[in-house]
């Protein structure tokens, strides 16, 4: 057997074909790992908080209202007054309940069932009133409408809670015209006009605070596909050399040896034979790499960051002796990601007129573990007052961070002294 005929050359066994397989399933395992490590979104933590907050309010609008539908008991029959109160508000302390304990589709079905619910009872307390009333009765319900948006907007899509917004204020402005016949038309258009605009300022907020949250949803995403992509492309690159020291160091070694020695040689043989088994480990991809060293993990790590802004100063640093990190390619990419949301914060909010912001990234390998630091001496910000729609925070760094076995991350602010971020990650063995 000569040796050119040990060597196979054959497609498969093409080093750049085994290059780009070996990234590539590198890849999709980041895009898989990362993805299954997942945490809630901001889109469903958002809905939550609104559920509580509604729940809430319901209970809090009844007991307010309970004196004025107490102090009509002469006019309507008790039996009326307890089944619209139970149709108005019965929902609402399960809505908070369950915001809190269940999932967001069994939220939303609570609040729709609550907007219904509001609505049925707007309905029917009209008629619970004698025609006319005496002089100076309301029909209190209909100050509150704007509780049965907020649950329509909780449960529905945007354009569906406008129709919900629009149907309430025509059915208000009906009740007041049954119950005090002498209002006049202009009078019931200006009731529809005055109780669908108010409604609308809390319709507007709480749909722009849920498209807020999507928006983070989708930015999110964006992210986790840019950072599997630095990854990919590291990958590449290591593979890339990996292959180009295998051609050098062994099949053109055996190539220009068999070209002066000859066939015959049991060195050269043996040389060929090996040459082919690291050639097939590599096709099978044994060797592929699931875990990032120390380097490959600063490389990724700057890589992401230098992404978002190549102005960023980045610092690698190692302990004396220590070259053990083997950290699993998901949690990279949730470093990754946690930490470009970081960079990407101070950029947008750390600014300070007249003068130049200065960010640095400082990456540490220890026994088993990193440490990532970022920090910039900025506008700098107070955590207690940080608004509740700004999730970049609590979602998209904190919050990835708990997700992470073996995780953690913290974030320290001042007004005027800067912020930094710590994102760490040990091994748990």
């Amino acid at each position: 057997m000569t040796a050119s005929s040990m060597l196979d050359t054959s497609p498969n066994s093409h080093p750049m074909s085994l290059e780009h397989a070996g990234a590539s399933r590198w890849r999709r395992r980041l895009v898989t790992a990362t993805q299954r490590r997942g945490y809630e979104g901001a889109a469903d933590r958002i809905l939550r908080r609104f559920g509580l907050a509604i729940g809430i309010a319901g209970v809090i609008v009844a007991v307010v209202e309970l004196p004025e539908i107490t102090g009509q008991r002469g006019i309507i029959d008790v039996g009326w007054t307890v089944a619209t109160m139970v149709l108005a508000f019965g929902l609402f302390p399960v809505l908070a309940v369950v915001s809190i304990t269940l999932s967001r589709q069994i939220t939303q079905l609570v609040a729709g069932a609550a907007a219904v619910c509001f609505l049925i009872s707007m309905v029917v307390i009209p008629f619970a009133y004698p025609a006319p009333a005496p002089t100076g009765t309301s029909v209190w319900l209909y100050r509150v409408l704007a509780l049965g948006v907020l649950a329509a907007v909780l449960a529905w899509r945007p354009a569906l809670a406008v129709g919900y917004l629009v149907l309430g204020s025509a059915v208000a402005a009906m009740a007041n015209n049954r119950v005090h016949p002498s209002v006049t038309p202009l009078g019931s258009a200006g009731d529809f006009v005055q109780s669908a605009a108010l409604c609308a300022l809390f319709l507007w907020c709480a749909v722009y605070a849920k498209a807020a949250a999507d928006r983070v949803d989708r930015e999110s995403a964006i992210e986790s596909r840019r950072a599997a992509a630095v990854a990919g492309a590291a990958a590449r690159d290591r593979e890339r050399a990996r292959f180009a020291a295998l051609i050098h160091d062994a099949v053109l070694s055996t190539l220009l040896d068999a070209s002066r020695a000859g066939t015959d040689s049991p060195v050269l043989r043996r040389q060929a034979e090996r040459t082919l088994e690291q050639l097939d480990e590599c096709r099978g991809g044994e060797t592929e790499p699931n875990r990032l060293d120390a380097q490959s993990a600063t490389g990724f790590l700057r890589s992401a960051v230098h992404e978002v802004n190549t102005d960023i100063r980045f610092t690698a640093r190692r302990w004396s002796g220590i070259d053990d990190l083997r950290l699993p390619v998901d949690a990279a990419g949730t470093i990754a990601a946690a930490l470009t949301e970081a960079v990407r914060n101070s950029l947008r909010h750390a600014t300070v007129p007249g003068r130049e912001v200065q960010r640095t990234v400082t990456v540490t390998i220890s026994a088993g573990g990193i440490r990532v630091v970022f920090r910039d001496d900025g506008a700098g910000f107070d955590l207690g007052q940080v608004p509740a729609d700004r999730l970049g925070i609590s979602v998209s760094i904190l919050g990835r961070m708990r997700q992470l076995a073996g995780g953690a991350g913290f974030v320290e602010s001042q007004p005027g002294e800067g912020t930094t971020v710590t994102l760490v990650w040990g091994s748990d063995g």
